[in-house]
């Protein structure tokens, strides 16, 4: 395989539970199919939710499918500023001692005590591209994108599962410090 992957720019966004899915939309309510993502078997819904800090609220908050265990909120730091809470830097589902925050729906609202994180950069790969590629899981590597502002990312963390397409997700603060616009592919170094 060719150490060149897609990078792609994960954007604000919220996985819920089924109950806050029922608490915020209402009893029995399903997350509608708006558009499939990279990573198989991953939606993006048509439903929305705003989120609520202790200093300001952002709304219109795209929720990403299917359900979880557990509701979680990934924002940007830049986000997590503006909203007025601390988010730390975690993988996706590590959520234990994050801070809370409220969302809101068109039928309730939910106050999560723990779920709020900036999510690690990471790459997503399947067990043959990451065995291709001389990585493994929960390797930590440095990602290069050649960019009109080149940047190196370190501090960029492998997860290998068979139920995964190779792609890196980085925020939005990071695709805006890398000018990462259109289609773009990154290199692994590690």
């Amino acid at each position: 395989m060719e150490n060149k992957i897609l990078v792609e720019t994960s954007a604000r966004h919220v996985h819920l539970s089924q109950a806050d899915l029922e608490t915020l939309f209402g009893k029995g309510a399903e997350l509608t199919f708006k558009k499939a993502l990279s990573q198989p078997g991953q939606f993006a819904s048509n439903e929305r939710v705003d989120i609520v800090g202790p200093k300001k609220e952002i709304k219109n908050v795209g929720i990403l499918g299917p359900v979880r265990p557990a509701t979680q909120v990934e924002v940007s730091l830049t986000d997590a500023r503006t909203l007025g809470v601390a988010a730390p830097v975690r993988e996706s589902g590590d959520i234990a001692g994050t801070p809370g925050i409220k969302l809101v729906g068109p039928c309730g609202e939910v106050e999560i005590e723990c779920g709020v994180i900036a999510a690690k950069r990471h790459v997503h790969l399947d067990p043959a591209s990451a065995e291709a590629l001389g990585v493994e899981d929960k390797q930590i590597v440095s990602i290069k994108l050649d960019t009109e502002r080149s940047v190196i990312f370190g501090d960029t963390v492998v997860r290998v599962n068979k139920n995964f397409a190779p792609a890196v997700h980085i925020d939005t603060d990071e695709s805006n410090a890398a000018m990462a616009v259109g289609t773009l592919y990154c290199e692994i170094i590690k």
